[in-house]
């Protein structure tokens, strides 16, 4: 098997899928090729997304060789927490390190009436705003729609209850990472899953046009959230290297 080094940690890289990067249809395929009834889908995604397993032998209803031929060909967890650090507002900032030791962010924000999770969609990002520190530290890869999921099911037990917001505004540019993203958020907003509700959903963009009118397409009613960061031209083209493929003017009309 490959081996990688990330923070100067030697690891090995395991290549099966990640299972939360599956939808409920995807796992039901692969338990009917099995030969096992499709009744065993729904309780994997209930132990999943109404339990929160990250561990197969935490499935006790399933048979046992169906969870081992399951952890032969799929992977349950999609990373490791190691490190939790809150500030004075309550805002708490998660560092998940990731299957091939990369890692990334994500921030639980409580506020009266609801809890929001900040997720990451990239290992870095490659648009290089100047005031970002992502964009600095360069882009290394986008994050599987598993990996995605992933963060919103540590808000959840960190909290002991499933995130009433999820917005799209850690490291990396979403629509840079487009079809994962978009799987993960069919996902976490699936009704028998975590059920998030697609109008608490936000992505924000430094302004990827072909992305944006794409999503347009998608009939999902999540929100979308345009970064600007400068009144005219000329100073977001400094601000924001972006800028200079998708001008102020075309990215306005974009957004009518």
């Amino acid at each position: 098997m490959d081996k990688i080094t990330a923070a100067g940690e030697s690891r090995t890289m395991d290549k099966r899928p990640l299972i939360h990067g599956l939808s409920k249809s995807e796992i039901g395929q692969i338990v009917a090729s099995l030969g096992q009834p499709s009744y065993r889908a729904t309780q994997i995604w209930e132990w999943l997304y109404k339990r929160m397993a990250f561990e197969w032998n935490a499935m006790s209803n399933l048979p046992l060789a169906l969870r081992e031929h399951l952890d032969r060909e799929l992977a349950i967890c999609p990373g490791t927490l190691t490190a939790r650090s809150t500030d004075a507002s309550g805002s708490e900032k998660l560092l998940l390190t990731l299957r091939d030791g990369e890692c990334v962010e994500q921030v639980l924000i409580p506020a009266p009436g609801r809890k929001t999770v900040c997720v990451s969609s990239q290992v870095g990002c490659r648009f290089k705003c100047a005031f970002c520190a992502s964009g600095q530290a360069g882009f290394r890869r986008n994050l599987e729609a598993g990996e995605i999921v992933a963060q919103t099911l540590w808000a959840a037990l960190i909290w002991e209850r499933r995130p009433s917001n999820v917005v799209f505004m850690g490291i990396g540019e979403p629509l840079d990472n487009y079809d994962n993203v978009l799987k993960a958020i069919r996902i976490i907003n699936d009704s028998e899953g975590l059920g998030i509700g697609a109008r608490k959903i936000t992505i924000s963009t430094s302004g990827i046009i072909p992305g944006m009118e794409r999503l347009a397409g998608e009939g999902l009613q999540i929100e979308l959230s345009v970064s600007l960061h400068a009144p005219t031209q000329e100073l977001r083209s400094r601000l924001m290297p972006v800028a200079r493929l998708y001008p102020l003017d075309r990215l306005i009309r974009a957004c009518r």
